[in-house]
């Protein structure tokens, strides 16, 4: 299978490239901006020329979630326009596209977890054009999954698990969210998944499996508890163990507003793949061990 994995620097980029070469039935190639840009046909299409792939994974995004709120077009650009140029393009050769997309489609006012079949209601500019591109995707290419996720963190880069150990040494304590809730989801496990779907599409002409699908880590947290678990997996101390201060979203005030409830009903990708990520916790123990090692 060829695979073109569109994006490079972002957490499911990045595990998706490390994961890749482990593959023997996979020969991928991932292009960021300056060998593809997904809002540019011509770049579009050098890419597919020289890369012939048999399926696409769209992991091109912009996700400064609060930098949106004043960069409207770029992150429509990016996230609507983009996402559909890419999608037209394998649509043409009939080739598979795998789409990933975000929890901030919902508003996070569902008591319940959210499934596929709930009505989007995006609160934020950074979900209105995530949404925008789900449906650019469809739209354009019948042959598409697309994949919503969230509370994604991994080893390395700028994410929430590698922003509290770097915060963990400071003399005064953590204050972290802990009345919005999701599912905390570890950027390796997703990449695996994602890869395992991706060779499927390349190799089953299954009518039934197009489609949105939920993938998240298993269970179900808050931001605080996410903290706890990473310090004390990573038994950071200095004197003593930091002290997590769980507050409320109304101490921590943002330019774009953050769904109360995250939480994705993963049930769907069950069903049909037989897939399930780990719980939440195994990928913070798999972070923290990455993260020791380094």
């Amino acid at each position: 299978m060829r695979l073109l994995i569109a994006g490079w620097h972002g957490q499911v980029a990045r595990a998706l490239i490390e994961a890749a070469p482990s593959l023997p039935h996979i020969k991928a190639l991932a292009a960021g901006r300056a060998a593809l840009d997904v809002r540019d046909p011509r770049s579009i299409e050098r890419a597919f020329s020289d890369i012939s792939p048999n399926v696409v994974i769209n992991t091109a995004a912009y996700t400064a979630v609060d930098r949106a709120e004043t960069d409207e077009e770029a992150a429509f650009a990016l996230n609507r326009d983009g996402a559909r140029l890419l999608a037209c393009a394998a649509a043409r050769r009939d080739i598979p596209v795998l789409h990933v997309s975000t929890h901030y489609v919902f508003d996070g006012t569902k008591k319940e977890p959210y499934v596929e079949t709930d009505a989007p209601s995006p609160q934020t500019v950074f979900g209105r054009s995530k949404v925008e591109g789900e449906r650019a995707v469809a739209e354009v290419n019948p042959r598409h999954v697309i994949v919503r996720t969230g509370w994604v963190f991994g080893p390395s880069g700028r994410n929430f698990a590698t922003n509290i150990l770097a915060s963990a040494n400071a003399s005064e304590p953590l204050r972290v969210v802990a009345d919005q809730h999701g599912n905390p989801t570890y950027a390796p496990h997703l990449a695996a998944l994602l890869l395992d779907i991706a060779h499927r599409l390349a190799v089953e002409r299954a009518d039934d499996v197009w489609g949105t699908y939920h993938a998240a880590g298993s269970g179900v947290t808050s931001w605080h508890g996410l903290a706890t678990e990473i310090l004390a997996r990573a038994c950071v101390t200095n004197d003593t163990e930091p002290t997590v201060v769980p507050i409320a979203s109304s101490d921590y005030p943002t330019a774009a507003p953050r769904p109360k409830n995250s939480t994705l009903d993963c049930a769907r990708l069950y069903e049909r793949f037989g897939l399930r990520l780990p719980p939440w916790q195994d990928g913070v123990a798999a972070c923290i061990a990455r993260h020791l090692e380094s």
